[in-house]
């Protein structure tokens, strides 16, 4: 059994979310952004100075990748926002199941060739209602459908593999994609069969290509090895721990989101730290995640 570590560990700002989710880090602003996605709010950080900047949002949404320097392409409950960095104006790129008011977006991670893997659920978790979409040349391909909740979306370090979950199987897949184009060209297979306490969430791969994988209700992040082994476990201040995301110029630092979703007032005050946004220093580092291509340049 793998032992759970306490490693040196701050909190990100004071604000609490309902949904944490989405993180993502620019370096070149060192800079960092989350989601709470039910409170349709956009969290920037500052690293360099702790200050953590609130954008209200006009629409639910779980997820952004950078584009340029001054724009991100936000991955939203109706669709893909184009959005300035500067002054936060949105512009429609594409509908993303805008004819379905029954589902909103979820995870999301861009491949190193620029294509980005979008997943959707039911907005109540419905079975199946789900789907995995890759944004590819600036065309949408729909890749995986009766998804419950799509998590776990992240890729190797090569770019032949893909891995996600959906979340109630506590399966993680693998499948091989081809590296040039971010599409899968193999079927998915079980990576790990999670056993136990939580289930899997969000996750990331280091420089190494170890899958750190946040477990939400068990107040911590795991690391799977490229065949599937467990080789370390982290404590997360919060028991719903739902997505990390490699920060630092030297991306030597894990942020991890939370959640007090679905927790009453007795819950809330059993994990005091609920919904908070942690920095754990893991002594490994991460890589800088792509920027989304699309298929303008």
């Amino acid at each position: 059994m793998t032992t759970i570590e306490r490693v040196p560990v701050a909190v990100l700002g004071e604000h609490r979310c309902h949904l944490g989710e989405g993180p993502a880090y620019d370096a070149a602003s060192d800079t960092a952004w989350w989601f709470d996605i039910l409170e349709r709010r956009l969290f920037e950080a500052r690293l360099g100075s702790g200050g953590v900047v609130v954008h209200t949002l006009p629409v639910m949404a779980s997820a952004l990748a950078y584009v340029d320097d001054g724009s991100q392409l936000l991955v939203a409950e109706d669709g893909l926002y184009r959005r300035d960095v500067a002054g936060g104006r949105l512009t429609l790129f594409l509908p993303l199941e805008a004819d379905n008011p029954a589902t909103r977006s979820n995870d999301a991670r861009v491949h190193p060739s620029g294509t980005f893997w979008i997943g959707t659920m039911g907005r109540q978790a419905e079975a199946g209602a789900g789907t995995i979409h890759a944004l590819q040349g600036g065309v949408l391909h729909r890749l995986y459908d009766r998804i419950t909740i799509p998590n776990a979306i992240c890729f190797a370090p090569d770019g032949a593999t893909a891995y996600f979950t959906d979340s109630p199987t506590n399966r993680l897949f693998r499948v091989a994609v081809d590296p040039s184009t971010g599409l899968p060209v193999g079927e998915p297979a079980t990576l790990h069969q999670h056993d136990g306490a939580g289930g899997l969430d969000g996750a990331v791969v280091d420089a190494e290509g170890l899958i750190w994988c946040a477990r939400w209700g068990a107040a911590c992040v795991d690391a799977y090895t490229p065949v599937g082994d467990r080789v370390r476990t982290l404590a997360v201040p919060a028991l719903q721990a739902s997505c990390p995301v490699f920060v630092g110029r030297d991306f030597g630092r894990l942020l991890v989101t939370s959640a007090y979703e679905g927790m009453d007032a007795a819950a809330r005050e059993a994990d005091p730290q609920h919904g908070l946004t942690f920095l754990l220093d893991p002594g490994v580092r991460g890589r800088p995640e792509p920027r989304v291509r699309l298929g303008d340049g």
